[in-house]
């Protein structure tokens, strides 16, 4: 059963489009790799998947529950934002991490603050919270980040803001993580140990879909590989089928740039 479909999604910024008609579906425990060179629409895909832009056309479900329909209003009110997109953690390019807060409490804010929501919140306050730090700490060990806890993110490098945006991406417990180009803003000698975490969530089948420009990575850590080119899917399938039998000229383009030299 697929704990992601995608059917038709389509997105213009006035009169450009950007999506056309993008469909695909995602098991649970599966890795989706999409590849693609820069404007062919990557990005926006993750961002309308995250609905932190809203699609103009098409249908976006979680578990069989329809996240967003175009054609139904109910599903593409603002108030059902928010909710929406605990069903996707997003790891950004830059970590965008909160330069006042120290690394367990950047894992912390967003788990504390939607605890506050709740009905019980001010007669558990103390207890919620030391669950919440108990889990913030957990995933941090888990990244590699014992020793950091107490640090900030400008006394951290670039890798280590990188898992610690990993770990505030799964303190909510998503059903899908997504990775928006994930090593992009690291230098070349820090991209390693990141790309070492995604593949050990990828062992524990943690469900991802993940934009990179590692082929080499996303051909030994997906399930599925999309490339994508102007803003459409041009080729889909293994690994095996879209890095060894690509049918697409296109795609053999811009493949052969990886396997030169």
């Amino acid at each position: 059963m697929a704990i992601l479909e995608v059917k038709h999604l389509r997105k213009s910024f006035e009169r450009t489009e950007v999506l056309s008609d993008i469909s695909f579906s995602l098991e649970k425990g599966q890795v989706l790799s999409i590849i693609g060179s820069s404007g062919s629409g990557k990005t926006t895909l993750l961002r309308c998947l995250n609905f932190l832009e809203k699609p103009d056309g098409g249908i976006i479900r979680v578990n069989e529950e329809t996240l967003f329909n175009a054609e139904d209003p109910k599903t593409t009110q603002e108030s059902e934002i928010r909710r929406k997109r605990l069903h996707f953690g997003l790891v950004f390019q830059s970590f965008n991490l909160f330069p006042q807060y120290t690394a367990l409490g950047n894992v912390m804010l967003a788990k504390e603050l939607l605890a506050k929501e709740q009905p019980d919140y001010k007669a558990r306050k103390k207890a919620i919270h030391a669950e919440i730090e108990a889990e913030a700490e957990r995933l941090l060990r888990q990244m590699g980040l014992a020793d950091r806890m107490s640090n900030y993110p400008h006394q951290l490098s670039g890798g280590q803001c990188q898992r610690v945006a990993i770990a505030r991406a799964l303190a909510l417990k998503p059903d899908i993580l997504c990775f928006d180009e994930p090593t992009s803003a690291l230098d070349p000698e820090l991209t390693g140990e990141v790309l070492k975490v995604i593949k050990g969530l990828a062992d524990q089948e943690t469900t991802m879909v993940i934009v990179t420009h590692e082929m080499a990575f996303a051909r030994d850590v997906s399930s599925q590989v999309i490339f994508m080119d102007g803003g459409r899917i041009l080729e889909q399938g293994t690994p095996e089928q879209v890095f060894e039998h690509p049918e697409e000229e296109r795609t053999k383009q811009f493949l052969s740039r990886y396997t030169q030299g």
